[in-house]
């Protein structure tokens, strides 16, 4: 058993998630998705702040199964810091399904990122939401960004709305593909067609090296739980935020669960509700062919395209 105590109040993953009602596209991609531990094989980082339930590869490959997922994208979890072994066990074990996006720190070595990379890693991760991590300096982050583009690799950004502007020519530097978590977080209390959210519209309009992706309406979405308003079409709130995006950029937008859904406070939700949301946001077939296998293979597996 882990040695670790779970955070006050921590939400575990959806025990029984239903299946989606309708079929994903053959060879679709979570490019979403974490692994936790467990604890007692894959030390959670000191310096963490907040210790998650275990939730290891065994767990995420039977939920791709369970859903109808081909492959996954597995993003290091800010729990482990920039110990990667835990990430990099599970692309290991995952036949070739799955690829990674890790944590490193300017001393990383260049065999190290090479070890990374054969093991299935194709970019990392910058955080700079402070209240999940202590932001790095930004010349150290461009120093790493020109190091593994070297490798082919791309750099995923996780950030709130509010802090893009200030943010915003530091993206436009990156020497590499940028991808955006979770649209930027943007507030969806505001319109769409608001000064906000059309900053990031923006951003990727004036900048084709920005990629986006359209997942997480449980994190953004202020309507409520699935449980307290009783439909499938959840979220709804976020749906012309995602629909904007995907219809904007559809060569350039990745979806993924988020599975096992960090520090969520008001509900856990049900993959299955999540993986039909897709085809509210991607509403034809060619949209989701797109967002769910063209887009991720072309990043995460451009040998096979």
């Amino acid at each position: 058993m882990s040695a670790f105590s779970k955070t006050p109040g921590w939400l575990d993953w959806h025990p029984n998630p239903g299946k989606p009602h309708w079929q994903l596209p053959a060879g679709a991609v979570d490019a979403h998705c974490h692994v936790f531990g467990p604890g007692a094989e894959f030390p959670y980082a000191p310096e963490r702040k907040y210790t998650p339930c275990d939730a290891g590869k065994a767990q995420l490959y039977a939920l791709r199964e369970h859903l109808g997922f081909a492959r996954n994208v597995v993003v290091q979890a800010t729990c482990h810091g920039s110990d990667n072994r835990a990430l990099v066990d599970a692309l290991r074990h995952s036949g070739g399904r799955a690829r990674g996006v890790a944590s490193v720190e300017r001393s990383v070595s260049d065999e190290q990122l090479q070890a990374l990379h054969d093991a299935g890693v194709r970019g990392v991760r910058f955080n700079f939401v402070k209240r999940l991590v202590d932001v790095t300096p930004r010349d150290e982050l461009m120093e790493i960004a020109a190091r593994i583009a070297k490798l082919g690799w791309h750099v995923v950004i996780y950030f709130e709305a509010a802090d893009l502007p200030g943010l915003w020519d530091f993206f436009a530097a990156l020497p590499t593909t940028v991808v955006v978590d979770h649209m930027g977080r943007p507030d969806v209390s505001q319109p769409v067609d608001g000064p906000d959210f059309g900053l990031f519209l923006e951003l990727m309009h004036q900048h084709p090296h920005v990629w986006s992706k359209v997942s997480c309406p449980e994190r953004l979405s202020l309507t409520g739980p699935p449980a307290l308003n009783g439909e499938r079409n959840a979220y709804a709130d976020v749906l012309p935020f995602a629909r904007r995006v995907v219809q904007a950029f559809p060569e350039r937008v990745l979806w993924g669960s988020d599975w096992p859904h960090p520090n969520l406070r008001d509900h856990m939700p049900d993959d299955g509700l999540l993986v039909d949301y897709i085809a509210q946001i991607a509403q034809t077939p060619a949209l989701r062919q797109q967002l769910l296998v063209d887009n991720p293979m072309r990043l995460y597996w451009p040998e096979e395209c």
